[in-house]
């Protein structure tokens, strides 16, 4: 099983990687006010202001003014200095430079040249016994106006009809997807159950602005007992019908600074307290979910 995804430039992004939980721990979080700061005043991209609401780039300017340049550095480091999603690190110059090369590209474009590299790709999968799993955009919408086009439940059915064979499938990321509103993440799921080959749970608490933290992972705005329900049920589906993928591979994703890791160097989101704590929760609701489906039967 191979997971991968086609986000342009920046991978996963985040503003803020210690933010403060109400019981001591420190979260990861995106807040689209500094976000928009950053983009329109910091790194001054072209035409960036016309990207957002006007509401949302006054109060972005409201929010820099109060910012100190210690601040201003550190939220640089964290969108585009040392990326947490990649081992790329990019000065405020070079980052505008590599966003300047997709100004052309339209999200119609990135979507064809997505199906074009299906087109090629899945066949040599097939043929491999390889099971592609694509993860969504995180966040899933559009930063520094780039393309993206793994975001919502239309993207997908664009993805499996490209090449329709199962081993054309998605990492069902429930962070990821859950951070968009109007995504339903269960009945995503739902919909598109038989071609999940990956599964990672975590959990996010949204606002209207676009703004979100990374919550506890039975915390948040995704249902996570019926997510996990549904998973185990189609895990069951499968091999009832004997598909030899019947097992869907889950990770308890990112996690919570805990404890004395906040003393130690970790990548942001993959803390061994943090995650641990959520595979614990995670695993205790498989047992409940399985132990109620064995009752129902």
């Amino acid at each position: 099983m191979v997971c991968y995804n086609f986000m342009p430039v920046v991978d996963w992004t985040r503003t803020n990687l210690l933010y403060p939980t109400p019981v001591g721990g420190l979260a990861l979080r995106f807040d689209m006010i500094d976000f928009i700061a950053y983009d329109v005043f910091v790194l001054k991209r072209a035409a960036a202001e016309d990207s957002y609401d006007a509401e949302l780039v006054e109060a972005a300017r409201k929010r820099l003014a109060g910012m100190s340049e210690e601040d201003v550095q550190t939220l640089e480091k964290n969108i585009i200095a040392g990326l947490p999603g990649g081992e790329d690190s990019h000065t405020r110059e070079a980052i505008r430079t590599h966003i300047a090369a997709f100004d052309d590209l339209s999200d119609d474009d990135m979507r064809s040249n997505l199906v074009d590299f299906l087109k090629e790709v899945v066949p040599v999968a097939v043929e491999n016994n390889v099971r592609l799993a694509i993860h969504p955009d995180d966040p899933p919408f559009s930063l520094f106006g780039l393309p993206r086009v793994v975001s919502k439940a239309d993207d997908i059915e664009t993805i499996f009809a490209a090449v329709d064979h199962t081993a054309n499938g998605i990492t069902l990321c429930a962070g990821s997807y859950g951070s968009r509103h109007g995504n339903d993440v269960v009945e995503l799921a739902s919909r598109f159950a038989e071609r999940i080959h990956f599964a990672h749970l975590r959990n996010v608490s949204k606002e209207p602005d676009g703004s979100f933290i990374e919550a506890e992972h039975l915390g948040g705005d995704v249902n996570m007992v019926s997510l996990i329900s549904l998973l185990r049920r189609e895990e069951r589906r499968r091999a009832a019908v004997g598909r030899t993928d019947s097992i869907i591979p889950m990770r308890p994703d990112h996690g919570h600074l805990l404890i004395d890791d906040q003393t130690k160097t970790v990548n942001p989101g993959y803390s061994c307290i943090g995650r641990l704590k959520g595979l614990a929760e995670l695993r205790g609701v498989i047992a409940a979910v399985d132990q109620l489906d064995v009752r129902a039967a």
